[in-house]
């Protein structure tokens, strides 16, 4: 048998199968950061 390749391992993350779903995740975590930044500068500027 051939050993399991490091794509296909589980991330060992809670709450995720998928390394995908990981990634997902934490793009879109960015993307509402850097939007609430964008909004709270505007809003306290």
């Amino acid at each position: 048998m051939n050993p399991p390749s490091p794509d296909n391992e589980p991330p060992g993350v809670p709450g995720f199968r998928h390394w995908r779903g990981v990634y997902i995740f934490v793009f879109t975590v960015f993307v509402l950061v850097v939007a609430l930044l964008a909004i709270f500068t505007r809003h306290f500027a």
